[in-house]
C-alpha cells in the first residue's frame, strides 16, 4: 500500500536529513546504518500507533486537562484536529487534522503530548540499537580507526552500548530518525498508520507478554545489607502511578518515586534489579544516575 511504497523512498534519502554536527567515523556510519533500517524504524513507528484511535481525547483549557468525551479516532474520522494550540510541538504545530503527526501532538492523559512517548518507547532505543550496530561495524571494519576511536574515550571496547553513550551518537541521530518517520508517515490518516502496523504490533504484543513474564520471575534473594533498601523501593513502587514492568517511557517517574521514599542515588542499580522493571527501563534509569540523577 502506499505506506509501504513511501518507507522506501525515504529509506533512500535516509541520508539527506539532520542538523549540523561534527563529522567522524561513528557519525557517518551511524547515518548509514539507520539509512539501511530506515524502513523498520518507520514499521516500528506503525506498530506503536496501533490503538491511538482508541484512546480518549484531551485539550487544555483554561489551563486544565479536559476530556472531550470522544476518542482520538472519532475526532480523526470527521476532520477535527487532535491536538490544540496551548500545548505541543512547534513543529508539529500545523499538523494535518487526524494525521499521524496530529496525533503525536495530542494529549495524553497524563497531561504529556504522545510524541514524548514516541520517542522514549520507539526512537530512543531503536537509536541506541542503531548507534550500536555502527559501532560493531566500525570495530569489524575499521580497526585502526576504531582503536583510535577507543583510545580517545578511555574504554576498552567490551560495553558497545556505553561506548555510544560517551561517544553522544545518539542526540544527533534521534533527530535524523524524527525526521524520518514524520517524512514518511507524517501526513497519512492515523487510521492508515494504523492499519499498516497491525501485523507487527501483533508481534510485539506477544514479546511483551514472554518479557512481562521473565520479569515476575522470582529474583535472587538479595543480601541484609540491601534488605532495608528493598523494602522502601518495593513500598514506593507499590505507591508509584507506574505500570508493572515499569516501561523505558516512566523510567524518570520510578527513580523519583523510589529518590521521594528515602533510597539514596548510589542505592538505586543494586536495587533496581530485585524490581519488576523492563530491562531498558534498568538501562535508562542507570544512565539517569550516571548522569547524576534528575536535576532536582
Amino acid at each position: 500500500m502506499g505506506l509501504a511504497r513511501r518507507a522506501r523512498a525515504v529509506a533512500g534519502e535516509a541520508g539527506h536529513c539532520g542538523g549540523v554536527f561534527d563529522v567522524d567515523l561513528m557519525a557517518l556510519l551511524s547515518r548509514e546504518v539507520l539509512r539501511e533500517r530506515a524502513a523498520a524504524l518507520i514499521a516500528e513507528a506503525c506498530a506503536w500507533s496501533v490503538g491511538l484511535s482508541d484512546q480518549p481525547h484531551h485539550l487544555r483549557r483554561g489551563g486544565r486537562l479536559v476530556a472531550t468525551g470522544v476518542t482520538m479516532g472519532v475526532r480523526a474520522a470527521h476532520g477535527q484536529p487532535l491536538s490544540g494550540e496551548e500545548d505541543g510541538r512547534l513543529e508539529l504545530g500545523d499538523a494535518r487534522p487526524g494525521s499521524f503527526a496530529d496525533a503525536l501532538n495530542a494529549l495524553a492523559p497524563d497531561g504529556t503530548v504522545y510524541a514524548e512517548r514516541f520517542d522514549a518507547e520507539v526512537v530512543e532505543p531503536f537509536v541506541l540499537q542503531t548507534c550500536v550496530l555502527a559501532a560493531e561495524r566500525a570495530r569489524d571494519t575499521r580497526r585502526a580507526d576504531w582503536a583510535e576511536l577507543l583510545d580517545e574515550l578511555g574504554e576498552d571496547g567490551a560495553d558497545l552500548v556505553e561506548v555510544v553513550r560517551l561517544g553522544e551518537w545518539e542526540a544527533p541521530l534521534r533527530i535524523d530518525a524524527e525526521h524520518l518517520v514524520l517524512a514518511a508517515l507524517g501526513a497519512a490518516p492515523l487510521v492508515e498508520v494504523e492499519a499498516e502496523g497491525l501485523p507487527l504490533s501483533l508481534v510485539r504484543a506477544a514479546e511483551a507478554v514472554t518479557r512481562a513474564a521473565a520479569a515476575s520471575a522470582p529474583a535472587p534473594v538479595p543480601n541484609d545489607d540491601l534488605a532495608g533498601s528493598l523494602f522502601l523501593a518495593q513500598a514506593a513502587l507499590r505507591a508509584a502511578e507506574v505500570t508493572v514492568p515499569v516501561p523505558p517511557a516512566q523510567a524518570a517517574q520510578l527513580l523519583a518515586a523510589l529518590l521521594a521514599a528515602g533510597l539514596l542515588l548510589e542505592e538505586v542499580p543494586a536495587v533496581l534489579p530485585h524490581l519488576p522493571v523492563a530491562s531498558a527501563t534498568l538501562r535508562k534509569v542507570d544512565a539517569i544516575v550516571a548522569a547524576g540523577g534528575l536535576g532536582y
